[in-house]
């Protein structure tokens, strides 16, 4: 069983945000949902650095945050789609903000990314 090296901290906005959204995949995820990738095959295919089961486990996160649902149809084999809670939606327009943020800043924030990579190889 899992057990946390760092202890949880909740004390304001910023660290329920970072507990609830933590994961290298779960903005992109709840934005490629809210586009209308509903299906696990199709969001692998927007995302195909990611694995499977991370995938998997990301997306089972969201949905026990309350900010997707999963639903399963009854058939062979099992269809399985995904869709933004109410509550999912009001992330929405922030990470449409955060896009636009890294998109203005993102000649600065490329270089400081490439060169943090260079010092630590």
């Amino acid at each position: 069983m899992y057990e946390r090296k760092i202890p949880l901290t909740l004390n304001c906005g910023l660290d329920l945000i970072a507990e609830v959204l933590y994961g290298k995949w779960k903005i992109r995820l709840l934005w490629f949902i809210n586009e209308g990738h509903k299906r696990p095959s199709e969001l692998l295919r927007k995302i195909p650095d990611a694995s499977r089961r991370v995938l998997n486990v990301q997306l089972n996160e969201l949905e026990e945050h309350g900010l997707i649902t999963k639903i399963i149809y009854p058939q062979a084999p099992p269809k399985v789609e995904y869709s933004l809670t109410a509550f999912g939606q009001t992330l929405i327009p922030v990470i449409g903000e955060l896009g636009r943020w890294g998109d203005k800043h993102s000649d600065h924030l490329r270089a400081v990314i490439l060169k943090r990579m260079e010092q630590s190889s």
